[in-house]
C-alpha cells in the first residue's frame, strides 16, 4: 500500500512538472512566434508610411507590403533596372510622379534614397494604380511592377481579363510572382498587426 501511495505521489509530481513545463513552453513559443513574425514583417518608417497612407487613402499595411516586397526596408536598394530606394522607383516613373505631385520642387532622382521622398512618391503611385484599377490590389500590384501600359494591354485581352477591369491571369512569371508576394505579404501584415484594423 505504502509503495502504491509513494508511486502515485511521484507520478503526480512528474505530471505537475510536465504540465508546468508545457505551459512555460507554450508561453515562450507564443512570445517568440510574435517576435519572429514582427521580424519577418516589420513596421519601419511609421511616421512617413502613416502620413502618406492617410494622405492618399491607402491602408498603411498595404504600403508596408510594397516596401517589404520591393526593398525589404533598405533605403539604399537598387535594382538591375535602375529602380531606387524603399519602393524601388525608376527614373521614368520618378519624373512622371514628380510632374503630378511636385512639379515646382527641386527634387532629383538621387532624392529617392531619402526614405520620406521615396515613400511619398511610392505611396502616390500605389494610390494611382489602385484608383485606376478599381481598388483591385492584384491588378494594381501588377501595374506597379510591370507598368500601367502593360496592364492596360493585358486587360484588353479576354484570356487575361474577363471584365476588362481586373486581371484574372498573369502571362509573365515575374509578374505573377510579384502579385503573389504583394497580396500574401499584405494578408500577413493584416493578420499580425490587428491593431491597424
Amino acid at each position: 500500500m505504502a509503495k502504491k501511495r509513494t508511486l502515485r505521489k511521484i507520478l503526480q509530481r512528474v505530471l505537475a512538472v510536465l504540465l508546468v513545463t508545457l505551459l512555460i513552453g507554450v508561453a515562450l513559443f507564443a512570445a517568440f512566434q510574435e517576435k519572429i513574425e514582427h521580424w519577418e514583417y516589420p513596421i519601419e518608417y511609421p511616421e512617413y508610411v502613416t502620413y502618406y497612407a492617410d494622405k492618399y487613402s491607402i491602408d498603411p499595411l498595404m504600403l508596408y507590403a510594397f516596401i517589404r516586397t520591393e526593398s525589404n526596408f533598405n533605403p539604399k536598394a537598387e535594382s538591375d533596372a535602375g529602380a531606387r530606394g524603399l519602393m524601388q522607383i525608376t527614373e521614368v516613373t520618378f519624373d512622371w510622379i514628380k510632374s503630378k505631385i511636385a512639379p515646382t520642387e527641386d527634387l532629383t532622382f538621387e532624392d529617392l534614397y531619402d526614405p520620406e521622398t521615396n515613400i511619398r512618391f511610392g505611396s502616390y503611385f500605389v494610390s494611382y494604380c489602385l484608383l485606376r484599377y478599381h481598388e483591385d490590389l492584384a491588378t494594381a500590384a501588377a501595374a506597379y511592377h510591370s507598368g500601367v501600359g502593360t496592364v492596360d494591354d493585358l486587360l484588353a485581352q479576354s484570356e487575361y481579363s474577363t471584365d476588362g477591369k481586373a486581371l484574372d491571369h498573369y502571362p509573365y512569371p515575374q509578374m505573377r510572382l510579384y502579385v503573389k508576394k504583394i497580396t500574401s505579404s499584405y494578408q500577413r501584415y493584416q493578420e499580425i498587426y490587428t491593431e491597424y484594423k
